[in-house]
């Protein structure tokens, strides 16, 4: 069984052999074992249980993912709703603050916030540090960190197209963006 995290109501994959007692977190719905807990499946002697995960504020080296919520000319505000793949509680948020200087790697200078990133992106970045007493400092500066979901003004998912763009499919419009790197490729 591989140890990959399962949300509630999603099918548990078991191993080859006898059924495992069904412990905590775990249910029977038409003769399939569902997870009750967002969590990873794990044995506990034979029984199979789902152990609750607890979310942690973030830290610096972080993987976090939210939702930009204000633009400045010199910073994105990002309102942090997943820590190290543990989704937080609603309610319970973060703030994180993209500066411009953080967006990529090279030519710092020449970055443009509105170029990067639009109010509603869903965005992966990398807690740097423990920003204000208020927020955090994230950076998008890695191939596999930026926008990873957009909405297009004519209200379509976008697709990516190159780092620095994404394309609405239904008119065919290009908008700029700091594109995360699809995971999976090389």
């Amino acid at each position: 069984m591989a140890s990959d995290l399962v949300l509630p109501g999603q099918p548990i994959p078991l191993p080859r052999g006898p059924v495992p007692k069904i412990g905590r977190g775990i249910y029977e719905k038409d003769s399939q074992i569902r997870a009750s807990l967002v969590g990873v499946p794990r044995f506990e002697g034979s029984n199979l249980v789902i152990s609750r995960v607890r979310p942690q504020p973030p830290a610096p080296n972080s993987v976090v993912l939210g939702a930009i919520t204000r633009l400045s000319p010199l910073q994105a505000l990002l309102s942090i709703t997943v820590v190290d793949d543990v989704p937080l509680p609603p309610g319970e948020e973060f703030t994180g603050v993209i500066r411009s200087q953080d967006v990529r790697a090279t030519e710092k200078d020449k970055v443009r916030i509105g170029d990067c990133f639009r109010g509603g992106d869903v965005v992966r970045g990398i807690v740097i540090s423990l920003g204000d007493a208020r927020s955090y400092f994230v950076t998008t500066a890695r191939n596999d960190l930026g926008v990873i979901f957009a909405t297009s003004e004519a209200g379509a998912t976008m697709e990516p197209v190159s780092w620095q763009e994404m394309r609405c499919p239904r008119t065919g419009k290009v908008e700029k963006r700091k594109c995360a790197k699809p995971e999976g490729i090389p």
